[in-house]
C-alpha cells in the first residue's frame, strides 16, 4: 500500500443492470472501458442494491449505511438528507478536495452532503419541474446546472422534454437529436476534465463522476443508437411465474412498469439502452484519456457503481425497485490502474456485495478512519483475502404498494417475501440465474427456504411495521417508504 493517499474516483451511473458489461460476455453489449477498468482491478460479481430505486440506493452509497440505518426503504422525495457521517465529508476532513459532478438526488437539492463543491443534474425531477404543485420553495431553475449550460450553447428555447421522451420510460426510444458535446452524458465528463484543471494540486481528490444514463430517457447519440438498432437482440426471460396476460395492456403506457409491450418499440428500446451504456464506456474512456495527460491517472484508485438496475422487459416487468436480477443487482469494479494497492488485478469474486460498501471501501483504501455509524464492510480486506468471514447474506427491501417485499440473497439463492400478499418466491441463482423457475413448491428446497425465511424473520425483529414476532412472518402491516429516525 502506498504511503500517500491515493486520489479517488467514484463513477456512478444511474439504473444500468449488472449483466450489462462485455467482459461478462454479454452477447450484445460492448464496454470496452469499462471492461479494462475490470482487467485493471476486481469485478464483484454479486452486487447488489438493497432498495434498488433512487433515493435509498444514493442514501447507501453517500453513508455507508443499511437502508434500515438511512430509513429510507422505498422511495420518497423531499424527505431532508440528514446523516452525522456522509462519504465525501470523512474524504473533506482527511484532506481531500472533494467534487461532485452529475446527479446527487437529496433534498434539499443543493445540499452539500459533505462535498467542497457540487455541479448538479439530477435529470427531470417532478417535485421541482411542476409549477402548479411545487411548495417546496425550489425551482429547477435554480436547481440543475446542466440545463443553463445547454441553453447557453443550443438556444434559451431548449429543454430536457424536446424528444418527448419521459423521464421513466423504459419502452419508448429515440436519438438525440442535438450535437453529441452537448448530450448529459458529455457533459458530465466535459465538466469533470474542466475539475482536473481547477482542482487543489496540494491536495489528492475524491471525485464522484455521476451519470443520470441509462437511466431514461432513452436518447442515445445517433451513432451509438445505429450500433445496436439492426442487431439480433434477445428475447427478455419470462419466469414461469410471470405475468403472461396483459388485459389492461398495460404495455401500451409509455410509463408502464409491467405488461406486453410491442415487439418492435421493445427491440428500439434495448437498443438505445445498450447504446447509452456504450455512450458512457466511451465518454468515461475519454475521462481516463485526460487523467492520463493531467498525470494522475495512475495515482487514482477508480470504483464504478450503478445504483440500481433495469428490468428491461424481463418477467415482462420495467424500471426498478423489485427485488429479481435485472433490478436489484449492479455493475461493481474496483479498478488499481497505477498498482497502488498491491493486490492482484483482473480478479472477479462472488462474495455478495451492496451499495453500504462503496464507503467503507473507499475510506478504507485512502487510509481514513471508517466511522461507527457505517454498516457496511470494506471490500478491500476481501480483495485482498485478509476477511475470511464475509456476510453470508444480504437483507433487502422495497416498499411498492401491494409489491412491497422483503428479500434475502448470498448471490447464488434468493429468498424473495411479499409483505402485503404473503406471497413467498425462492430462486437457485446458479442453476437459473434469470429467475425463470419459482421453486416454492419444490420439496427439494424446503430446508434452504426455512434457512433463509429465518434470516428475514431476525432481519424484521422490532421493526417499527410489526413484520414478525420473532417466529413467524405477518402479512398486510402498513408499510411507508422512510421509517421514524
Amino acid at each position: 500500500m502506498m504511503e500517500s493517499k491515493p486520489n479517488v474516483l467514484l463513477i456512478m451511473v444511474d439504473q444500468m443492470r449488472a449483466d450489462c458489461l462485455s467482459i461478462l460476455d454479454h452477447p450484445v453489449v460492448d464496454t470496452p472501458n469499462l471492461d479494462q477498468l475490470a482487467r485493471d482491478g476486481v469485478l464483484f460479481k454479486q452486487a447488489y442494491a438493497a432498495t434498488p430505486s433512487c433515493v435509498p440506493a444514493r442514501a447507501s452509497v453517500l453513508t455507508g449505511m443499511s437502508q434500515t440505518s438511512t430509513g429510507r426503504v422505498g422511495y420518497e422525495d423531499k424527505v431532508p438528507w440528514e446523516y452525522e457521517h456522509t462519504m465525501p465529508d470523512a474524504f473533506a476532513k482527511a484532506g481531500y478536495h472533494t467534487q461532485c459532478i452529475g446527479k446527487m438526488h437529496v433534498y434539499p437539492t443543493r445540499n452539500l452532503c459533505g462535498y467542497h463543491n457540487i455541479l448538479l443534474h439530477d435529470g427531470y425531477m417532478h417535485y421541482n419541474r411542476f409549477k402548479h404543485t411545487t411548495k417546496t420553495h425550489e425551482s429547477f431553475e435554480q436547481t440543475d446546472d446542466y440545463l443553463p449550460w445547454l441553453r447557453e450553447r443550443a438556444g434559451a428555447h431548449v429543454d430536457l422534454t424536446d424528444l418527448g421522451l419521459d423521464c421513466n420510460s423504459s419502452t419508448v426510444a429515440r436519438p438525440w437529436t442535438l450535437p453529441e458535446a452537448l448530450h448529459p452524458t458529455n457533459w458530465v465528463v466535459t465538466q469533470s476534465i474542466d475539475f482536473l484543471r481547477r482542482r487543489d494540486p496540494t491536495k489528492p481528490f475524491f471525485l464522484n463522476m455521476s451519470f443520470v444514463r441509462p437511466h431514461p430517457p432513452f436518447d442515445p447519440p445517433q451513432v451509438y443508437y445505429d450500433m445496436y438498432k439492426d442487431l439480433e437482440l434477445s428475447d427478455p426471460p419470462i419466469g414461469d411465474w410471470a405475468m403472461t396476460e396483459d388485459e389492461e395492456r398495460a404495455g401500451l403506457n409509455p410509463v408502464t412498469a409491467k405488461g406486453k409491450v410491442p415487439k418492435q418499440r421493445l427491440k428500439q428500446a434495448q437498443a438505445a439502452y445498450y447504446a447509452l451504456i456504450t455512450h458512457i464506456d466511451h465518454q468515461i474512456g475519454r475521462f481516463l484519456m485526460a487523467m492520463q495527460e493531467y498525470g494522475v491517472y495512475d495515482d487514482t484508485v477508480i470504483l464504478f457503481v450503478s445504483d440500481h438496475g433495469e428490468l428491461l422487459g424481463d418477467h415482462n416487468l420495467f424500471r426498478k425497485s423489485l427485488p429479481y436480477e435485472g433490478s436489484a443487482k449492479v455493475p461493481f469494479i474496483i479498478s488499481d490502474p497505477g498498482q497502488l494497492l498491491n493486490v492482484e488485478k483482473n480478479t472477479q469474486l462472488d462474495q455478495v456485495t451492496e451499495l453500504r460498501d462503496i464507503m467503507p471501501t473507499l475510506l478504507d483504501i485512502a487510509h481514513i478512519a471508517i466511522p461507527e455509524t457505517v454498516d457496511g464492510k470494506s471490500l478491500y480486506t476481501l480483495w485482498k483475502k485478509e476477511d475470511t468471514t464475509w456476510r453470508d447474506y444480504i437483507h433487502g427491501e422495497h416498499e411498492h404498494g401491494v409489491q412491497s417485499y422483503h428479500y434475502i440473497t448470498d448471490g447464488k439463492d434468493k429468498y424473495i417475501w411479499f409483505s402485503q400478499t404473503g406471497e413467498e418466491q425462492f430462486f437457485d441463482l446458479v442453476k437459473d440465474p434469470h429467475e425463470c423457475v419459482n421453486l416454492m413448491p419444490n420439496s427439494e428446497y424446503v430446508d434452504r427456504v426455512n434457512m433463509r425465511r429465518s434470516q428475514l424473520i431476525q432481519e424484521l425483529i422490532d421493526r417499527e411495521e410489526g413484520y414478525t414476532d420473532g417466529k413467524e412472518l405477518f402479512v398486510g402491516r402498513v408499510v411507508k417508504p422512510t421509517l421514524e429516525q
